[in-house]
């Protein structure tokens, strides 16, 4: 009586060898995604969000729209950050004025793509780098700008050219209106109409604080948000 042959199934040692090189490959993958992950929560200091909130010119204050950033950042992959949006806000009884250029940090912020915008404040609002290309969203998507359809250039900051609060109300009632009002925008593209066609945060005034308003004009209700630390 002849006895089964079970050679065929025992594996080679070229077949062995196999194996664990596609282990090895595996194990390399998973770690070079770690270390990407990593990096960007490193790195990354600085985005346009890729959405707003819907309500137009209403954020919720400043609070609402720091926990946007926070939000977009986080569920992006940049864990372990302070993040604060680029607003001012006007003075009320009750309250002094705040200045989106005091609540950033010192800087300097990079783009997800690793790319410097801006060595320090002093530079963010003088020779910075933000353009068109520069200034993506926390997916590292560019935004849509003047000449896209739809034109979502238009970016809140309710801030004056050097980053400070305008003496009159241009916030839309400091984040907490979707009506009647205006706030000043910058243009993320660097270009299109207004005072100040090129600035990126204080270009021109809405016809509104809407989402209509904002859409009329070439916005979507976006802004710039910056790791503090």
């Amino acid at each position: 009586m002849d006895m089964p042959d079970h050679r065929a199934s025992v594996p080679s040692a070229e077949h062995a060898s196999k194996e664990r090189k596609k282990m090895i490959n595996r194990f390399l993958t998973i770690a070079f995604l770690l270390l990407a992950s990593s990096t960007y929560a490193a790195d990354v200091s600085f985005f346009i969000t890729s959405t707003g909130l819907g309500r137009g010119a209403d954020l919720g204050g400043l609070a609402g729209a720091d926990a946007h950033c926070q939000k977009l950042a986080e569920t992006a992959g940049a864990q372990g950050r302070t993040w604060r949006a680029y607003l001012s806000s006007s003075a009320t009884e009750g309250s002094s004025a705040v200045h989106a250029r005091d609540r950033i940090g010192d800087g300097p912020w990079y783009n997800v793509n690793g790319v410097m915008v801006a060595a320090n404040v002093i530079k963010l609002h003088g020779d910075n780098n933000l353009t068109k290309q520069t200034v993506l969203n926390e997916g590292g998507e560019m935004v849509n700008g003047r000449g896209d359809s739809p034109n979502r250039h238009d970016i809140l900051t309710g801030s004056n050219l050097d980053g400070t609060a305008p003496c009159e109300n241009r916030t839309c009632d400091n984040w907490t209106n979707n009506g009647a009002g205006s706030t000043l925008v910058g243009h993320h593209d660097r270009t299109g109409g207004g005072a100040n066609p090129t600035s990126w945060n204080s270009a021109h005034g809405t016809r509104g604080c809407s989402q209509a308003n904002l859409q009329s004009t070439g916005g979507d209700g976006l802004f710039y948000c910056f790791a503090t630390d």
